[in-house]
């Protein structure tokens, strides 16, 4: 018998207990739709995680605060003040592959005008800060060095701040806000760029010469990072070699003394992004994957229950002519039939669920086709492994005795 004729018998086969059939699919169908949502889901967040981080800004070297040994305890970065404004002239000054500089100080802050108060982050920098993380102003100017060397009191704000503080067709420019008790005129508007792939509100934000910020807000000498951006995508290594020697220089570290600094690239960032968000994903999918695994038990169930009911008809077809063989393929294909049909509607309803959840929760998804073969590979291979042993059990009926059953 052709293959076609098995798949067509196969269904003729399944049709005449079409509820029963459709209970058994059931757990396929969640599997490979739980599958392939988890899948899209987790792609979707590498695919937003990495775009957030393209958005850090064109061949972004971040300098940061190395943790500090306290005896046995190893603190945490953030808690550990190494760097100065200092620093960032010197990579400036005598790193050649290094094309803007910016120090960063970062302080949270209360915001406050007219009857409005907001809370947001206040982050002192330079002139470059813009052109390193590829932000643009959609009203308004950046602060000048006059600004930075006389530690102005103007600021730029994200549209956040600007929707928190005024109300929706208000002039903003020129005007003045109080952070804590300090005044900082608004001399412009940050373009908006939305939320980060980490969650982030990246419109949340309020920029001001890095000078003001460490002069009138923090009063602290250290700064948290610099941020640093290379000539071009090819010059980053290099970039990074450079500041590094410069760096030690600096902070006067010989020898094999531990650095008190770290260095990070964007790709860097992008790689360990990338591999917690594979992690996670494949996670979720084995999770889901445990439905396929009970849906081919459900299989094997129905199958087992099909030889029996159907012993008679085996042992007729084996007494006229047809070998053990026939039964294998027939019972074989069914199972692969089954779990393949499911499948079908577990792919459609997987797609279908992520596409709502892109809709209606704003979530970014991914469908990719590999995602999708894979899905009726894993069916093909369970409806194969799972029928195996009922069709083994009927190929190898005696005729005399499967024709004698009741």
């Amino acid at each position: 018998m052709g293959i076609f004729n098995l798949i067509n018998t196969a269904y003729q086969s399944l049709g005449k207990n079409k509820f029963r059939a459709f209970l058994t699919m059931l757990g396929i169908i969640i599997g490979v739709g739980a599958v392939i949502v988890m899948q899209s889901i987790g792609k979707g967040a590498e695919a937003s995680i990495s775009s957030s981080i393209a958005g850090l800004g064109t061949n972004l070297i971040m300098v940061s605060p190395a943790a500090a040994n306290d005896k046995s305890a190893r603190l945490d970065a953030s808690t550990y003040q190494t760097l100065k404004v200092e620093d960032g002239e010197a990579l400036k000054k005598h790193c050649p592959a290094v094309k803007y500089v910016s120090p960063l100080i970062r302080s949270g802050v209360q915001l406050k005008f007219s009857s409005n108060n907001a809370h947001s982050n206040m982050m002192g920098v330079s002139n470059d800060y813009l052109a390193i993380r590829g932000m643009k102003l959609k009203e308004g100017i950046t602060f000048s060095l006059q600004d930075v060397k006389t530690s102005a009191k103007v600021c730029m704000i994200g549209k956040t701040v600007k929707d928190k503080l005024f109300t929706k067709n208000e002039e903003v420019l020129g005007k003045v806000i109080r952070v804590g008790t300090i005044p900082f005129k608004v001399i412009g508007i940050i373009k908006e760029k939305g939320q980060s792939g980490f969650g982030q509100d990246q419109d949340d934000i309020v920029l001001a010469p890095y000078t003001s910020v460490e002069n009138r807000i923090t009063g602290s000498e250290y700064i948290q990072q610099i941020y640093v951006s290379a000539l071009d995508d090819n010059s980053v290594n290099e970039a990074v070699s450079e500041i590094k020697v410069q760096m030690k220089k600096q902070h006067k570290i010989t020898g094999t003394a531990e650095d008190d600094f770290s260095i990070n690239t964007q790709a860097e960032i992008a790689e360990t992004a990338k591999s917690i968000t594979g992690v996670l994903t494949l996670l979720l999918a084995s999770i889901a994957a445990i439905s396929l695994l009970v849906g081919g038990i459900g299989i094997m169930n129905i199958m087992l229950v099909s030889v029996t009911e159907r012993t008679r008809e085996i042992g007729i077809r084996l007494a006229i002519g047809a070998t053990a063989f026939d039964i294998l393929s027939q019972l074989l294909i069914e199972a692969v039939v089954l779990s393949v049909t499911a499948g079908i509607f577990g792919v459609l309803a997987g797609v279908g669920v992520a596409t709502l959840i892109s809709s209606f929760v704003g979530w970014e998804t991914v469908i990719t086709p590999s995602t999708e073969i894979m899905a009726f590979v894993i069916c093909t291979i369970i409806g194969a492994f799972f029928g195996w042993y009922p069709a083994r059990k009927a190929a190898n009926l005696n005729p005399i005795e499967a024709l004698r059953y009741e």
